[in-house]
């Protein structure tokens, strides 16, 4: 039998934060953790969008702001936390135009991965048990580029880029689990991927075609978020080994279950490398 959302253990007493948590994915895993009795941080760039996601949950729901775009408020946001027990870096953009965070990143790697390196490092010595972070299929169409991260010397291309920010939040998790465990830390670190969810993520790519595109393909082969959802909320609850990546069996649809990750996501020399560049354009390093 499939492993879902109604399956989740008891939550209380326990705090959870989940980035991107107005909408999709982000939504659905926030409000069945709330469900389950965790109170739930939903960190969204627009608190008025969280406040109306938060309306509709039940439990112990609370909205604040966080724009992964910008450092600043990582750092702001992580001062609000006092201690955390589960924190899910859900929020992702994705193929969209090439533009510039506002600390002078790509959009895609400084979103979906420098934001989030940058809101975990600030909150590791806060958090009790475990870091999971979304990544993608698309991590297998990725290459990291230690030498052009944000795509400054390189033709951008928005697909590419995306690729490589999915295999960096892989790579990110496995040297993040590599520090916690040779610093002797019990936190884990997990990783997911929801197959292939129609959710609004598909619909900011800034291309008309490409939005028509992926409408079509919502409605013709997309899951639905609360299937999406079932992997990170899985890789949230279970007691599973470090460094496991969840996801669909059969990729895109199946059971939740453990699932490969890409040659290029096990090379550990990369891992090593794209943390230390991490480290040095946030300049937050680690704290353990």
């Amino acid at each position: 039998m499939s492993w879902t959302a109604a399956d989740l253990p008891s939550f209380a007493g326990r705090t959870s934060i989940v980035t991107g948590a107005n909408s999709g994915l982000g939504l659905v895993t926030a409000r069945e953790l709330a469900r389950a009795g965790a109170r739930v941080i939903l960190a969204c760039r627009n608190v008025d969008k969280g406040e109306a996601a938060a309306a509709g949950m039940t439990g112990d729901v609370q909205v604040r702001r966080l724009d992964l775009q910008d450092l600043a408020s990582v750092r702001d946001f992580a001062d609000t936390v006092a201690v955390v027990d589960v924190l899910i870096n859900n929020a992702g953009i994705m193929a969209v135009p090439y533009a510039l965070t506002r600390d002078g990143f790509e959009s895609q790697i400084g979103t979906n991965h420098l934001g989030h390196f940058a809101l975990t490092t600030l909150l590791l010595p806060k958090i009790s048990d475990r870091v999971v972070t979304v990544s993608s299929l698309m991590h297998w169409t990725g290459a990291i580029s230690l030498k052009d991260l944000n795509w400054k010397a390189r033709p951008y291309s928005a697909w590419l880029a995306y690729g490589q920010s999915k295999l960096a939040n892989l790579l990110f998790t496995s040297e993040l689990q590599r520090r916690l465990t040779a610093a002797g830390s019990p936190i884990k670190a997990h990783a997911a991927h929801p197959g292939y969810s129609a959710t609004n993520l598909q619909g900011h790519t800034g291309n008309p075609a490409g939005t028509r595109f992926w409408t079509m393909a919502n409605t013709l082969t997309g899951t639905s978020a609360e299937y999406g959802a079932n992997p990170t909320l899985y890789a949230a609850s279970t007691d599973l080994p470090p460094d496991s990546f969840i996801g669909p069996k059969f990729g895109a649809r199946g059971p939740v279950s453990t699932v490969g990750r890409s040659p290029l996501a096990r090379n550990a020399r990369t891992a090593q490398g794209l943390w230390r560049l991490s480290e040095q354009l946030t300049g937050i390093e680690f704290p353990l």
